[in-house]
This record gives C-alpha cells, sequence and structure tokens, in this order.
C-alpha cells in the first residue's frame, strides 16, 4: 500500500524523469549520442535492461548497441581541412567543402566533413586584426580668387628609345588653369625657378605655392626665391598626396589625355605636344571640379 517505494521502482522513475528531460520534455534538447552514453550508464550502474533503458532515453537498441567505425578517410578529412584553413584563412566550411567535392572529386557527405570540420575547432571565428581608423583628411580649402594660390609638381615618362624624362606641372588652384608645363630630362631647382619667373611674368606672383617635400622644393636656392619674392611655400605632409589634390587631380589629366596615349622620340617633341595641349585644356575642355566650364570661362566671370 502506502509503504516506501522499492529501489527498483525508483531508479525506473528517475530514469524515466532524466529520461524525458534528454528527450526535450523538461529542459534542453539531448543529441542521441549523448541519450545512447546516459542509458550505457544505466544499465551498467543500475542493472537496467537495455530494452527498458532505450525506451527510458527514447532510442532504438540499434542506436544502443552502435559502435562508431574508426575510418581512415576522417584523418584525411581532417588533414585536407586543417592544410586549407591554414593556406585559405579566409576560407569557411562552405569553399573548404565545394574544394573537397568540385575540385578534387572526394564524394563525402557535407554532415560528415562539417562533424570533422567543428571537431578540430575550425567553425570558430578568428579574431579579426584591429584596423587603424583613418583619419578623414580635411577639405582642401578652395581659393577665392586668381593667384591666391598655386600647385606645382613632377611626372615622370619615358621616351621610345627608353630614355626617362620629367614634367614640371604648375596651375592655379582657384581656376585650376595649366599655367606651365616644362619638359626635360633634368629639372633642378634653378630650371623650377626659371619656369616660375617666367610665368609671374605675364600671370602676376602668387600668395602662395603648395607643393610636396621633394628635393627640388626644398632646397635652399627656391626657398632663398621665395622669400625674395615674398611668396609662401606650403609643403604637404610626407605621403599625404591628397593635401595636393588639384594638381594629383591635373597630373592624372595629363597622363590619361594625351601622355601615355603617344611614343615620344625626343624631349623636343613631348614639349610641343605639350604646349598645343594645355591651350586646349584651358580654352576648350571643360573641368568638372569648377562646374563644367572651362578654366580660362572661370577666370573671365571672376573678373
Amino acid at each position: 500500500g502506502g509503504g516506501e517505494p522499492a529501489p527498483e521502482e525508483d531508479v525506473c522513475r528517475r530514469a524515466v524523469e532524466v529520461g524525458d528531460s534528454s528527450r526535450g520534455t523538461r529542459g534542453k534538447v539531448v543529441r542521441p549520442s549523448r541519450r545512447r552514453e546516459m542509458a550505457r550508464k544505466l544499465v551498467d550502474r543500475r542493472g537496467l535492461s537495455i530494452r527498458l533503458a532505450c525506451e527510458i532515453f527514447g532510442i532504438s537498441e540499434t542506436c544502443y548497441r552502435y559502435q562508431a567505425k574508426l575510418s581512415d578517410d576522417n584523418a584525411l578529412i581532417a588533414d585536407w581541412l586543417v592544410r586549407l584553413t591554414h593556406n585559405q584563412r579566409n576560407w569557411g566550411f562552405g569553399l573548404c567543402f565545394l574544394f573537397l567535392r568540385n575540385v578534387k572529386g572526394y564524394r563525402w557527405n557535407h554532415k560528415r566533413v562539417y562533424r570533422i570540420y567543428r571537431e578540430l575547432e575550425l567553425n570558430l571565428r578568428i579574431k579579426p586584426k584591429k584596423r587603424i581608423v583613418r583619419e578623414t583628411p580635411e577639405p582642401l580649402a578652395e581659393p577665392s580668387a586668381a593667384n591666391d594660390i598655386w600647385s606645382m609638381d613632377f611626372m615622370h615618362d619615358t621616351l621610345s628609345d627608353g630614355r626617362s624624362f620629367r614634367l614640371f606641372n604648375l596651375i592655379d588652384d582657384f581656376n585650376r588653369e595649366g599655367l606651365d608645363i616644362t619638359v626635360d630630362h633634368s629639372l633642378p631647382a634653378q630650371r623650377v625657378i626659371r619656369a616660375l619667373d617666367q610665368v609671374i611674368e605675364w600671370r602676376g606672383k602668387p600668395r602662395a605655392i603648395r607643393c610636396d617635400n621633394g628635393p627640388e622644393y626644398i632646397s635652399g636656392a627656391l626657398t632663398e626665391w621665395a622669400e625674395r619674392q615674398q611668396v609662401r611655400l606650403e609643403y604637404i605632409q610626407p605621403g599625404k598626396p591628397q593635401q595636393n589634390a588639384y594638381i594629383e587631380r591635373y597630373n592624372r589629366t595629363v597622363r590619361y589625355d594625351w601622355l601615355a596615349q603617344y611614343r615620344f622620340d625626343s624631349v623636343e617633341q613631348v614639349q610641343n605636344y605639350a604646349t598645343r595641349w594645355l591651350w586646349t585644356y584651358n580654352h576648350e575642355r571643360p573641368n568638372m571640379g569648377i562646374g563644367g566650364i572651362t578654366p580660362k570661362q572661370k577666370l573671365a566671370m571672376a573678373a
């Protein structure tokens, strides 16, 4: 009647409670392999029958008696996965499996490959390296009048016989007007000064000239010339060509419009073509940076 339950009944009752929770009626769902392990422990330690233990944990007797077979293929799969993820660090499981299936021709099931992939803990996300936040450069100040600030820079190219030559480019930042293109095999600081003096004769003197830190620009000869002319030299920071964006964009136009399209046999040919092109650039070529008009049109509008 109302006495204490028999030990066997208490074992069965507790086993049923554990079995219910393992199947998901209480608590989280436990995998069949884990339930098989729990059933075996119940049989070994409590002497329960295999049939009853399987019924309690909701597995078949076939599942209970299953013994995992070690396969040489598993070692081969693991070896492939380790090598792939080492050589191709950005490959996930999908790419690894498709490589083994479609490229190497192995017919392994994707579940089997993924199980080994997880056992090797290759599914864990690799913490990426911390990227340095790139500072947004300050917008380039746009001059409000002609001769407010000029920009100058060098370009390099080669003749048809392999000899190199340089171009000295000079523009007015206000209307992006090309002021000079000087071409020669060598353009030291004295040649730069001569080109600047020639432009000043017909254009007038600028308030400042923006340039990089090239040896011609930081030379004593040019700095002394700037002091005499009372022209300020504005040097950009090393490695930051965006601070000289107007002349860099102009250099790209020079390169794509004609310099990279033709082969020249001599410096004289390059100089003659550059002079003709410069007139076309200033008078006939619309410039999107100043609203789709030509540099001469903007200069006339500001007069």
